[in-house]
């Protein structure tokens, strides 16, 4: 019995003087953070500083624009969002079928004033019809005139041919829209943030960056929307108007070459 009681008293003075250790170690802990130097502080803080800034650059461009999207606000950016999509969808459909309108108009030429002096004119318009292009077309409908003179295939080409640039042209209007309507778009969504902003002042009785910043954040996202829609519409525009006029070019250099080889098919004949 004695051996257990001086057991008990040996735990219970060795419990009293860890407890009495602790509580002095606990004191005298503010002292030593205290203590630490200014410049650990400083480097804690610029780790802590660091390791945010490596998770915000592990965000990928994806994330990124699509909490730009919703930090805009949803209603303004969808409009702009709608305004890029079917702006280039229509320009990416004028460009491929303007590509597909480019003819070799060199080759083409050789290959009617060939069925020409060989086959005659039904033979030159089975070349100008297989042809693909408007130059080809309005080929066709110059030859389908050929018995009433050069005078008439001249009116004919001319007239076809406006028909064809109208043709090379549709289109070109909704992408004029969509390069006004972007920006138009962003201004609108930067004047109801400013309006949300100095509404939150008003709310707040007091002039704050953080009352402030939320507005002007949501006025100039809003605006980057819409003038990068409308800089990447307009290159496609400046694109296809180039493009146009390149083709338009070649359908009348094309037209008095074909012409010149009637006149000269006649004159032969």
């Amino acid at each position: 019995m004695k051996k257990l009681l001086a057991i008990f008293a040996f735990l219970g003075v060795l419990a009293f003087n860890s407890s009495f250790t602790y509580a002095q170690a606990d004191a005298a802990a503010p002292d030593s953070v205290s203590a630490q130097p200014t410049s650990e502080v400083a480097d804690v803080t610029e780790v802590a500083s660091d390791e945010a800034a490596l998770v915000e650059d592990e965000k990928t461009f994806h994330q990124q624009v699509k909490e730009y999207f919703i930090q805009g606000g949803p209603p303004f950016m969808w409009p702009i969002l709608f305004s890029l999509v079917l702006g280039l969808a229509i320009s990416i459909e004028r460009i491929i079928t303007l590509n597909m309108a480019t003819t070799n108009t060199k080759k083409l030429l050789t290959s009617i004033e060939d069925a020409l002096a060989k086959g005659g004119v039904e033979a030159a318009k089975d070349v100008a019809k297989n042809t693909r292009g408007p130059i080809a077309s309005i080929f066709t409908q110059g030859l389908m005139r050929h018995h009433e003179g050069i005078e008439m295939v001249e009116k004919s080409i001319v007239s076809y041919g406006g028909v064809e640039m109208g043709r090379l042209e549709r289109g070109l209007i909704w992408v004029s829209l969509f390069i006004s309507l972007g920006p138009m778009l962003g201004f609108f969504g930067t004047v109801i943030g400013m309006i949300f902003a100095f509404d939150a002042i008003e709310a707040a009785g007091d002039i704050s960056p953080q009352v402030v910043a939320g507005g002007m954040k949501v006025a100039l996202i809003t605006t980057v929307a819409g003038l990068i829609t409308g800089m990447i519409l307009q290159i496609c525009y400046n694109y296809l108007v180039s493009k146009i006029d390149g083709i338009v070019n070649e359908m009348e250099d094309a037209s008095i070459s074909l012409i010149d080889i009637l006149v000269k098919h006649k004159l032969s004949k």
